[in-house]
């Protein structure tokens, strides 16, 4: 069977690709991913806060008292709480290159075009293939329209662009007001890949305590089903490759992903759950229902359940919403 796929430029032997997470931390674990067939790997994001706090260091060192540093640097994230500070991401990006054949994925997490962004440039001479830049970004400010946080991204991706010559892709969230809309405007911007989402983790309030707190919760198949939506209503009115990032657990998770117009499928919570060996189990999955069903190639299912050619468009729009509600009725009735 043959699942070759195309992602952001790179011809790949299937869509299963292990997303940002610290598995690409372990040289030893992302050579078995490798080994059980992953067509390339994205490394976990480096985030603009380190890479801040970083200059904002090296300046107060040389221009400012001790005591104002220690004041300044107070404001961001203390260097443990990541994996890998800014010179440690680029050196792992060379090791990840000398140990594996497969493309490198670095990525960015930021919200903001400044500085910071020259990292991106840095990224490329490290040797990363492509690059993903992780928009997470929530908008508390009353005042800041939806037009502003859009353009926010749309600059950010600009100026990367601008930096490096290797493809970049987007990842974004699914809470703009008109995601189609700003899906086009990432394409237009030259967005090579648009990933679609990441995850807000969500707080909880201990009452006891009287803290805000945070847990990570891993996703399951039933958070599959909104990128399902959006990348069937995307897909075919964009040039840049879509990719599906949340939910996909199963065989059947990455084949739906693909037939609503996923090019590449990425897994994180499953290798977490069940090792990097499980990516095979997945793309052998993959591979069996298509035979079974007498498909010929990956790309006769690709984009077969999109809004664009499914047969029918309107379960992925406000006419669904009228039936789900009447089919409860009739059940409770």
């Amino acid at each position: 069977m043959d699942l070759s796929t195309t992602y952001l430029g790179f011809r790949l032997p299937h869509p299963v690709v292990p997303g940002a997470s610290p598995l690409s931390d372990d040289l030893d674990i992302v050579k078995r991913l490798e080994d059980a067939g992953a067509p390339a790997i994205v490394m976990h994001s480096l985030f603009e806060e380190q890479i801040t706090r970083e200059q904002l260091g090296h300046m107060v060192s040389v221009e400012m008292h001790e005591d104002a540093f220690a004041e300044a640097l107070s404001y961001f994230p203390r260097p443990e709480d990541y994996a890998l500070g800014p010179d440690r991401y680029l050196e792992h990006i060379r090791k990840l290159k000398a140990a594996v054949g497969i493309p490198v994925i670095a990525s960015l997490n930021g919200i903001s075009a400044s500085g910071w962004l020259d990292y991106a440039r840095l990224i490329q001479e490290a040797g990363a293939d492509a690059l993903e830049l992780n928009t997470y970004y929530l908008s508390t400010n009353t005042w800041e329209t939806s037009e502003q946080v859009e353009r926010r991204t749309l600059d950010m991706l600009q100026a990367v662009k601008q930096n490096v010559k290797i493809p970049v892709a987007v990842k974004i969230s699914p809470y703009f007001s008109s995601l189609a809309h700003f899906a086009k405007q990432l394409d237009d911007a030259g967005a090579d890949g648009i990933v679609m989402f990441n995850r807000f983790y969500q707080p909880d309030i201990d009452v006891e305590e009287l803290e805000v707190t945070s847990h990570l919760q891993l996703s399951h198949s039933p958070t599959l089903l909104l990128r399902l939506r959006w990348l069937a209503i995307v897909s075919g009115k964009v040039n840049a490759s879509l990719a599906c990032s949340g939910g996909v657990h199963t065989p059947i998770d990455a084949l739906k992903a693909v037939m609503a117009g996923a090019h590449a499928v990425q897994t994180v919570s499953a290798l977490l759950l069940h090792g990097p060996e499980y990516l095979k189990t997945i793309v052998d999955g993959l591979a069996r229902w298509l035979e079974e069903h007498e498909y010929e190639s990956l790309r006769q299912a690709q984009g077969s359940m999109s809004h664009e050619r499914c047969p029918n468009p309107g379960a992925f729009e406000r006419a669904n919403y009228q039936k789900i509600l009447q089919s409860w009725r009739s059940q409770r009735l």
